[in-house]
C-alpha cells in the first residue's frame, strides 16, 4: 500500500482521472483502433483451419482519412450505390437490346430484299 504524505505544504498525488465510456468512445472513434488476431486450429500438428481477423474501429471521417470507404459503393449498404448499380444494369441491358435489335434488322434485310424481288 502506498504511503501518502499529508505534511503541510505537500499535496496528495491524485490517481488517474475518471473518464466515462462516452469519453473513451470519442477518443477511440476520433483516432481509430486496430485489433488484429489469428485463430489457428491444429490437430496432431496438422493445421486444419486458420482464421485471420482484422478489425478497424473508427468514425466514418477517420476511416475515410485512412482510405476506407467501401460502404459507399456497396449496394447492400448504400441507397446511392444501389441506385447507381441499378442505373448501370439498365444501361447495360439497353445496350444489349440495341445490339440484338440491330443484329435482327441486319439478318432480316436480305430476306425482305428477296421478297421484294419475288423469289
Amino acid at each position: 500500500m502506498a504511503d501518502v504524505d499529508f505534511r503541510q505544504g505537500s499535496y496528495p498525488v491524485s490517481g488517474p482521472g475518471t473518464t466515462n465510456l462516452a469519453d473513451i468512445l470519442e477518443r477511440v472513434l476520433d483516432k481509430g483502433i486496430v485489433i488484429a488476431g489469428d485463430i489457428k486450429i491444429d490437430l496432431l500438428d496438422i493445421e486444419l483451419l486458420t482464421i485471420r481477423l482484422r478489425l478497424f474501429v473508427a468514425s466514418v471521417d477517420t476511416a475515410k482519412k485512412a482510405g476506407i470507404d467501401w460502404w459507399e459503393t456497396d449496394p447492400a449498404l448504400s441507397s446511392r450505390a444501389a441506385r447507381s448499380a441499378l442505373q448501370d444494369e439498365n444501361r447495360d441491358l439497353r445496350e444489349r437490346l440495341k445490339a440484338l435489335e440491330s443484329r435482327t434488322d441486319d439478318e432480316s434485310a436480305p430476306v425482305a430484299a428477296k421478297e421484294d424481288r419475288g423469289t
